[in-house]
């Protein structure tokens, strides 16, 4: 168990958790496991629970990552022509928002005292808040309110997509998790590309480009939250209060405590910072492969997105299905990792659509595979599931939004290698990106406690 909250544990491993070694190791990996592997006592979760906990995810990544996706780039496009790695400072500004707001949340979801329970109360929360800022960037006049907008938008929408992460955390027993983690996995893939086909019908609208996305998540949220079961936390007691020290000290932890949750948040990590590196700029290299303008490239990203879904599809059922039946997880986020490099190296090299849609499938391949079986991996080995469920989720969730911080920021330097005038050179983004996500499923293979 944790120290009291009074005593918090200090970290070792730096600013962000990091694997460690330690003359105890061994006894601190039994904590650890018997942290993470506890009495699987949760009754198994019903159909519809699924349907609109995956219809839920659905809305909130429609109205979270269209923007990404599409809608950023078409407004940077407008609002300052030639100057394309604005995008990826926007990207990463609003990231590091998240990043720094995301943890705080989980901490007071786990201590909320309201007759709504403590999860639904920032499921309605963090949607309001994202709409919000999806409206800012809709009326946005320059590049500093667009970016405004996003720091807004992505506070409240990442919020709400870690909170249905929770949920499943404090619901789901390990015979679900591959499965479950394939169906929201597949919802969380297909919203992209609903994203990109709505952004590619009304891209010439701002209004509707931002706030359609955000209505629709609205609506998702609302059914979810009318049907989901929160018990009633008004009488629920803590050990001290949080503090602000408190508070600041559970940002990071000891990554020797918990060795196996550590190697798979850096696994995340990499796979994430690559799969970043290669999805912040998709608008701006469709359109210089193909030789279109980015205000035409919608079409073309939602064709591309459309036939990936089959692989989205493939990956994501076959990784989260076979990896609960074959109980084995560390494989399958392997392969994916390896799939991925391989698809960004096609990507690249293309010299026709064909090509480039080829490699594009086999990333979505991987990308439905990785986000189905490391989701399972993850809440596998998350520690104190009962009590910190939502401190550990929004720390797993550091290696999410650090690369998405980042990994855009170092894309648009990246870009600057062998540029010749407006025209960029992506070699050098795409192999690193190849290089870090098979990394990154190579790194999963030192968790012990998961096969």
């Amino acid at each position: 168990m944790n120290a009291p909250e009074t005593q918090p544990p200090i970290p070792t491993g730096g600013v962000f958790p990091l694997p460690g070694s330690a003359p105890t190791e061994d006894a601190e990996q039994q904590v650890a496991a018997a942290s993470t592997q506890e009495s699987d006592n949760r009754p198994r979760v019903s159909k519809g629970f699924i349907a609109l906990l995956a219809l839920g995810l659905f809305g909130t990544y429609v109205a979270f990552v269209t923007p990404i996706a599409i809608s950023l780039a078409i407004r940077v496009s407008q609002l300052a022509p030639n100057n394309q790695e604005y995008l990826g400072i926007l990207l990463g500004v609003g990231s590091l928002a998240a990043l720094l707001v995301g943890p705080l949340g989980g901490q007071l979801s786990d201590r909320t005292r309201s007759r709504l329970g403590r999860r639904r109360p920032w499921l309605i929360g963090g949607i309001v808040v994202g709409l919000i800022g999806l409206t800012v960037m809709a009326s946005a006049t320059s590049i500093l309110l667009l970016g405004v907008g996003w720091v807004i938008a992505q506070i409240g929408l990442s919020q709400a997509t870690n909170i249905f992460t929770t949920i499943q955390a404090d619901k789901l027993p390990e015979s679900q998790r591959g499965k479950v983690g394939a169906i929201t996995g597949f919802a969380t893939m297909v919203a992209p590309v609903f994203g990109s086909i709505l952004g590619g019908i009304v891209s010439t609208q701002p209004f509707l480009l931002f706030l359609l996305p955000g209505a629709i998540a609205l609506v998702f949220v609302l059914i979810f939250v009318a049907n989901y079961k929160d018990p009633d936390s008004r009488n629920a007691t803590f050990d001290a209060p949080l503090s602000v020290g408190v508070v600041l000290s559970k940002y990071v932890y000891n990554p020797r405590k918990y060795p196996d949750f550590s190697w798979n948040w850096l696994g995340r990590f990499l796979f994430f910072f690559g799969l970043t590196l290669n999805t912040s700029f998709t608008a701006f290299f469709f359109a210089q492969k193909l030789g279109i303008t980015v205000e035409d490239i919608g079409g073309t990203v939602a064709t591309v997105g459309g036939i990936g879904i089959l692989g989205t599809i493939g990956g994501v059922f076959a990784g989260g299905f076979l990896s609960d039946k074959l109980r084995r997880r560390k494989a399958f986020v392997l392969g994916s990792g390896i799939l991925f490099g391989i698809g960004a190296i096609i990507m690249v090299t293309s010299s026709d659509f064909t090509l480039l849609l080829i490699g594009s499938l086999l990333c979505n391949i991987a990308i439905g595979v990785f986000s189905a079986v490391d989701q399972a991996l993850f809440l596998d080995v998350l520690p104190e599931r009962d009590t910190e469920a939502g401190r550990f989720i929004n720390i797993t969730q550091f290696a999410t939004t650090i690369p998405q911080a980042i990994a855009p920021l170092v894309a648009s330097a990246l870009l600057l290698i062998g540029a010749s005038g407006t025209t960029r050179d992506y070699s050098v983004l795409y192999v690193t990106a190849a290089v870090c996500t098979i990394v990154g499923g190579a790194v999963v293979l030192k968790v012990k406690s998961v096969r």
